[in-house]
């Protein structure tokens, strides 16, 4: 069950909703959490379990970690916690592509290759798992308190908005929020707008623009041409903003409709003028979780400079596998990383005096040339690919070319992405607040009437049966 789909709108949200104000204030969280089950085992089964698992187990690390008092016993109860953790991501989500590395290794070396049944990789565990280390690390770290109450810890963990496509939650962020928590008209309206904005986002441009990305990314390397390969590469691009961007709002506005407060994820990266800038506003959640809990215990910028660049890669190399079990999310990973670091040497210095448009397309260009890894099936396509779009493929268009994949509306949904990457409504807004009340009126009218069109689209997508995919599934 995802967020963009009939049963989700139509049944598993009212319902939870109207339950969730029905019942006493003291009961909300232990509904919330049987609520979260369900929704996690309607697309999952019996694997729901595994995340009850996982739940025990970071209770019990917590449990003992502020139980322990020497540091060195904290120190052990961490790293046992933390192991199991790993454990668990590294068997359900890692175990195929070793198997399967090790397998081309043994035939390369005309050895005996293992027998593999491919294991199931559970919906939303890398997001999870993540979170239940965040809470183990903040007790350790003296960041939060353990949480003593097993349904506010398995609620933290289950808690359905941000389960299985994020954001990644810091138990310090809303360690207060699962204890005491206040509901409002405005902070319920606001939620449902947001809401609204991101299902507006995933069905009305990332599934359009997912459309035209499949269909280029399924045409043989021969055929492909430097102009289609192009369309392709800027449609993933705006597919998997609006689509994770999209993702992130709905959630955030999920949870305000139940009285969470969640950190924004995504905040305008394509207007980046440098690789870090567009770190600091792609995937907050992520990237502030491996700066935190990796780069930074790993010396950060208080080293040597070649250890800088080497945490840098490091990081990222992870930040790539995360992602995906796949040596093309690794090399995804440390294209970042490569830049990151060398924006830290006198070229990033020389990028900073650039003329500003100059900017923005070095990171777009880095930008999209990497999305290309993240998309492409194979190793060998993504290399492919990238040839193609600097000229360097075989097609001639005959078969393929670009008239079939641009038409009017694909152009307008197109337009609509670019304009939507740029801050131009959270400005427009800050000019109307100065307005007169009569005005701010007719403004507030104009805005819900927006908000149905929005949704009366989306829904109108969804009933057509359009292009739906949950890309999620992949990561």
């Amino acid at each position: 069950m995802v967020f963009s789909s009939t049963i989700f709108l139509f049944l598993f949200l009212p319902l939870v909703l109207t339950g969730y104000y029905m019942v006493p204030r003291t009961l909300r969280n232990a509904y919330l959490l049987g609520a979260s089950l369900i929704f996690y085992a309607w697309g999952e089964g019996f694997l729901v379990l595994l995340m009850l698992a996982s739940v025990a187990l970071n209770y019990v690390g917590g449990w003992l970690i502020d139980r322990c008092r020497g540091q060195r016993s904290k120190r052990v109860a961490l790293v046992l916690t933390l192991v199991a953790n790993l454990s668990l991501l590294g068997w359900f989500k890692y175990a195929n592509f070793i198997a399967g590395n090790l397998n081309f290794l043994l035939d390369t070396l005309r050895l005996p290759t293992w027998g593999w049944d491919p294991v199931h990789l559970p919906i939303g565990i890398s997001f999870f798992t993540f979170q239940a280390m965040s809470y183990v690390m903040d007790i350790y770290r003296g960041d939060a308190r353990v949480q003593k109450n097993p349904v506010n810890s398995a609620l933290y963990i289950a808690l359905f908005p941000q389960l299985i496509a994020g954001p990644i939650v810091r138990y310090h962020h809303i360690d207060q929020q699962l204890r005491h928590r206040s509901h409002n008209i405005d902070l319920f309206a606001g939620g449902v707008a947001l809401f609204i904005i991101g299902l507006g986002k995933k069905m009305l441009i990332a599934n359009p623009m997912g459309e035209v990305s499949d269909q280029v990314f399924a045409v043989s390397v021969e055929e492909l041409t430097a102009p289609v390969s192009w369309i392709g590469a800027v449609a993933y691009s705006l597919q998997i903003y609006f689509d994770f961007s999209g993702y992130s709002d709905m959630a955030i506005g999920l949870g305000k409709m139940i009285g969470f407060r969640f950190l924004i994820n995504f905040n305008y990266p394509y207007i980046s003028r440098s690789m870090r800038e567009f770190w600091r506003r792609w995937h907050i959640s992520l990237s502030t979780w491996f700066r935190d809990y990796l780069y930074i215990p790993l010396g950060g910028n208080r080293v040597p400079q070649w250890r800088v660049y080497f945490n840098l890669l490091v990081v990222f190399f992870l930040a790539g596998l995360w992602h995906g079990a796949s040596w093309n999310f690794i090399i995804w990973g440390l294209i970042h990383g490569a830049f990151l670091a060398t924006e830290r040497t006198f070229i990033g210095r020389w990028v900073s005096q650039c003329w500003r448009p100059l900017q923005h397309v070095y990171v777009l260009f880095v930008v999209v040339c990497a999305w290309v890894f993240f998309r492409a099936e194979t190793l060998d396509y993504a290399l492919s690919y990238l040839s193609a779009m600097f000229g360097f493929g075989a097609g001639e268009g005959a078969l393929y070319n670009a008239a079939m994949y641009i038409d009017p509306l694909t152009t307008l949904i197109a337009l609509s992405g670019i304009v939507g990457s740029i801050p131009i409504w959270p400005k427009l807004g800050r000019h109307l607040s100065d307005l007169s009340y009569g005005w701010r009126a007719a403004v507030d009218v104009a805005m819900v009437g927006a908000l149905l069109l929005l949704i009366l689209g989306a829904c109108l997508h969804l009933a057509a049966g359009t292009h739906n995919p949950f890309i999620y599934f992949r990561f």
